[in-house]
């Protein structure tokens, strides 16, 4: 946590968004989300409104599509994606990410996709 905070403090002057992000960490969301972050990245392992829970009400989310949902048929993955907008449409802020990066042998056309998607469902 001190150097996360050391990081965030340093960029703080920049005016940039400070996300804070983790795999594996469901249980240091609390403590992460007070590091100095604006946003706090989930893994696909929590549900968002777990996350919430654990991070407080202040704070915008960024995840939590699972990447190997990208593998699935196309209509898998938008069920899984709309699942997630879904779980996101309470919080304070959300941005619709995967759950921790893209797998190498991931095919880049489910990723567009998958964007595609996401920018149609909640475009405002």
């Amino acid at each position: 946590m001190p150097a996360s905070a050391k990081v965030f403090d340093a960029v703080a002057p920049y005016d940039v968004p400070r996300i804070h992000f983790g795999v594996g960490t469901g249980e240091l969301l609390g403590p992460m989300s007070e590091a100095g972050a604006d946003v706090v990245g989930v893994d696909w392992r929590v549900p968002l409104d777990e996350a919430a829970r654990r991070i407080g009400a202040d704070k915008t989310l960024q995840g939590n599509l699972d990447p190997t949902v990208l593998f699935a048929p196309a209509k898998v993955v938008e069920a899984k994606a709309t699942e997630v907008l879904e779980a996101a449409a309470g919080l304070p802020g959300h941005i619709f990410n995967l759950g921790h990066g893209v797998m190498p042998s991931t095919d880049p056309d489910s990723l567009t996709r998958l964007v595609d998607f996401v920018h149609t469902r909640s475009a405002r």
